[in-house]
């Protein structure tokens, strides 16, 4: 009779113990998918829940579902503009904060909370306007921060082959010399990841008739930022700068995707998505290049920064 009491009351306790890891299992999958959808990795993964993920989907579930919300809804301004939501900087934001998990994760909240705390926020895990303020100058304190002219003995030459205009003026093929030979060394190495989605020579050089990667504006003059400027007179800073990266040499355009230079938020939505913008979030920086974050294509290259 013990026996059967010991049985009766164990196996209800297997049942919800078992129920319990199946949930957290469940949402260890989803969250696989999900990285899966991501980055195209699809390569068997071993999905073993820990003690910390359980805990985080506990206390951050609700700051997952208020950046559920945020993702697409939050107000804020730039270059005297209103913006809604980050939707956009999602590849950027998820790249700062050390994590592979959707913005409605409870893994990105508490990411998220991390990154926060490590700057003297208050770690909600909540993507607010004041942590969308706090990544947005950390981004900008990663770029090259001048637009002194370098003299024409450090600019080179670049073939038009590079470019994504091959009808682009000479004077428009310039660059700087080691921004030049670091950018050659990317193409190099993004060959070797992106086989099978951006075309590339046996090589390692872009395939001629790939676009991704090619290089949209390199060195700018003063002079011809100027009269870029005097054609589209209502463009504020944010969008066209009085006195641009681009003079130095340093700063790169790159095709990733959509109209080229668009700043318009549906074209940068699609900029995003591609597999050539994806990469460079997730690799730039281990050659030299960062992101001016409102435009996709904007690559600066700042060697020995830290990342």
């Amino acid at each position: 009779m013990k026996k059967r009491f010991i049985i009766f009351h164990a196996v209800p306790a297997a049942l919800f113990v078992g129920i319990v890891f199946s949930i957290v299992l469940g949402q260890s999958v989803i969250q696989a998918q999900s990285i899966i959808a991501k980055t195209g990795d699809s390569r068997p993964m071993r999905v073993v829940p820990t003690k910390e993920s359980v805990g985080a989907s506990a206390r951050f579930s609700s700051a997952a579902s208020q950046n559920a919300q945020l993702e697409n809804t939050l107000s804020w301004t730039f270059s005297g503009k209103t913006q809604t939501g980050w939707q956009i900087y999602e590849p950027l934001i998820v790249q700062t904060i050390g994590t592979n998990s959707s913005p409605g994760t409870a893994d990105f909240a508490y990411a998220l909370s991390k990154w926060q705390s490590a700057r003297n926020l208050t770690g909600t895990g909540i993507l607010d306007e004041s942590t969308l303020e706090a990544l947005r100058s950390f981004w900008q304190s990663q770029r090259l921060g001048r637009s002194d002219f370098p003299g024409p003995e450090k600019l080179i030459t670049a073939p038009i082959s590079d470019f994504y205009d091959q009808t682009r003026s000479p004077d428009l093929l310039q660059i700087e010399r080691e921004t030049y030979v670091a950018y050659k060394r990317m193409l190099a190495a993004a060959a070797k990841d992106l086989a099978g989605k951006v075309s590339f020579t046996k090589d390692g050089a872009l395939a001629p008739n790939e676009k991704y990667f090619k290089i949209v504006s390199a060195f700018r003059s003063q002079d011809y930022q100027d009269q870029l400027r005097a054609k589209s007179p209502g463009s504020g800073r944010g969008t066209l700068a009085m006195h641009s990266a681009h003079n130095t040499g340093q700063a790169l355009d790159l095709y990733v995707g959509g109209e080229p230079v668009t700043t318009k938020d549906a074209n940068r939505l699609i900029q995003v998505q591609t597999p050539a913008y994806k990469w460079l979030v997730k690799n730039a920086s281990k050659f030299g290049f960062y992101n001016y974050y409102f435009e996709p294509w904007h690559w600066e290259y700042v060697p020995n920064r830290k990342s």
